[in-house]
């Protein structure tokens, strides 16, 4: 009897370890879950929205493996991140800070902000005005922000917020340029968003600290995911499985 015991607890331990490492080997190599904690991508991802990045789109680095072990020189199997990707990577001012935002600029890129309008190697990007963005806060209260639709010269669009007009901090800026082996990011809610435009902060993105993809949310709750159960009519049905443009 004890042996079986014994046995049995070896195999469960077994099973535990395998699953473990399975589930480790689809993170490193395939898809990793991340959640959004704040509001610098909204309308395009919301607080509470959970999501699955694909580790092989730009290939592998240290920041893929676990703990970012330095065990990959550089990047293998690399693909170039094309322009308008929603990608995350490692903050470049300390390397352990997982940050999502939208890559705008690639290397060799000028980037400007004038008037609040995105410019790319001197061409400004088109934008056009459509329907405000509505949220409501806890309050019940109605907010209302002026959104854009955006269109990057390679033809992909995604929608944008300008809370404060064209006259935030960063609607007008010097031109960028962005170092080889570099890119620029910048977040959706464009007057709510720490990005590339803050050197100082977050700066040119290394293309060793890109992580990967952003390709699809599984999970989206107005809420804490944890008391989501106590809180069902807060879970964002609409939003799960819905692909990221």
């Amino acid at each position: 009897m004890s042996r079986s015991k014994s046995h049995g607890l070896r195999e469960t331990v077994k099973t535990v370890l395998y699953a473990i490492l399975i589930a480790l080997v689809i993170r490193t190599v395939a898809y990793e879950p991340f959640n959004i904690p704040s509001g610098s991508m909204i309308p395009t991802l919301l607080v509470g929205d959970y999501l699955f990045v694909s580790k092989f789109s730009y290939g592998y680095s240290r920041y893929s493996l676990p703990l970012g072990l330095p065990l990959i020189p550089g990047r293998i199997f690399f693909s170039e991140p094309e322009r308008g990707d929603v990608a995350v990577f490692k903050l470049p001012t300390n390397n352990e800070t997982d940050y999502i935002k939208r890559i705008i600029g690639l290397p060799g890129d000028q980037i400007q902000v004038r008037g609040g309008v995105l410019h790319i190697n001197g061409q400004p990007v088109t934008r056009e005005r459509v329907a405000d963005h509505v949220e409501r806060d806890g309050n019940g209260n109605v907010h209302r922000t002026r959104r854009y639709r955006e269109t990057l010269p390679n033809g992909r669009s995604h929608y944008i917020l300008e809370a404060m007009g064209d006259l935030g901090p960063v609607d007008n800026t010097p031109v960028y340029e962005v170092p080889p082996e570099h890119y620029f990011a910048m977040g959706d809610n464009r007057d709510s968003s720490r990005d590339s435009r803050y050197l100082s902060f977050v700066g040119y993105v290394p293309r060793a600290n890109l992580v990967g993809r952003a390709e699809f949310l599984f999970f989206s709750v107005d809420g804490e995911f944890l008391k989501f159960w106590k809180r069902f009519p807060t879970i964002r049905f609409d939003r799960i499985f819905d692909g990221i443009e």
